[in-house]
């Protein structure tokens, strides 16, 4: 079973995921094979972009294991986080992240969430996209990993589409 995992980070949260960046990439190597995107939400795509939250997309056993994963993960434990949206997913690409290959020069990521239950419409900038199902399974929306020249643009993907500035993760 795929999950969506999106930690939002609380004010301050940015400092404290810095001091324990080695931490965490430590931890999600234990889940390297089970990853299926992650990386920082960001307040934009400059230099001087801080965090605003952790996407992770993992395939997992159940909803333990899930728990297991959001909740023993070192940002969440250490208080870098104020909220975690934990969903089912039901990848509609079948892909990975590190599977996109249509990188185009001065786009930017984003992950694009809506409420909206209507299917997308597939481009070929899709990095990923899916259903969002609560864990006993309700329709809750969609979500989006997609690139595009402005977040406006990335927004329009997904019906009612919220865009949030995004980033392939992992160690640097």
């Amino acid at each position: 079973m795929q999950f969506f995992v999106w930690g939002r980070d609380r004010p301050g949260g940015f400092e404290i995921k810095v001091r324990l960046n080695e931490v965490h990439w430590s931890f999600m190597d234990g889940y390297a094979d089970q990853l299926i995107a992650r990386g920082p939400t960001l307040t934009g795509h400059d230099d001087d972009a801080e965090t605003t939250g952790s996407l992770h997309i993992v395939d997992l056993p159940d909803e333990a294991a899930v728990r297991a994963f959001a909740f023993d993960e070192p940002y969440y434990l250490a208080g870098a986080f104020e909220r975690i949206d934990l969903y089912r997913f039901h990848n509609h690409t079948g892909a990975t992240m590190w599977d996109f290959t249509n990188a185009v020069p001065d786009y930017h990521r984003y992950l694009v969430v809506t409420t909206d239950t209507a299917p997308a419409e597939p481009t070929e900038h899709f990095i990923l996209h899916g259903e969002l199902l609560t864990l006993d399974e309700t329709p809750a929306g969609r979500a989006a990993l997609v690139e595009a020249p402005t977040p406006e643009a990335a927004a329009s993907v997904l019906s009612g589409g919220e865009a949030h500035p995004w980033e392939f993760g992992g160690r640097r």
